[in-house]
């Protein structure tokens, strides 16, 4: 009977043994993936930070400038004047009895106590 006990414990001790082993071996593996992830952020934040520095250097007011004046006559492009731009009369906007009613019903609502 004791001859039994020792075997069952000698093998409860190879089955947590070799369980620790391989909880060890999934955390390390899970570390390494998380340092992974982790350079790949810092890499993909470098490269944005370049992106954004190029976007900022490309679109210098000056250098559009530039570009405008030189490639003027190639892109059509005419210049700005206060013509170009509508007059607010041509907007359409909602009309007053519509606005006024809904303000109405908004008021009444609130009297009344109503949601």
């Amino acid at each position: 009977m004791r001859t039994l006990l020792y075997l069952a414990a000698c093998a409860l001790v190879v089955v947590f043994g070799y369980w620790a082993y391989q909880v060890n071996y999934a955390t390390q593996d899970a570390v390494r993936h998380v340092e992974r992830l982790r350079q790949d952020i810092q890499r993909e934040r470098q490269a944005i930070a370049v992106l954004n520095a190029e976007w900022a250097y490309l679109n210098r007011p000056d250098r559009l400038r530039a570009l405008a004046e030189e490639y003027f006559a190639e892109l059509q492009l005419m210049p700005m004047s206060a013509d170009h731009f509508g007059d607010p009369s041509m907007v359409a906007y909602p009309p007053a009895e519509d606005s006024d009613r809904l303000a109405e019903d908004v008021l009444q609502a609130v009297l009344e106590g109503r949601p």
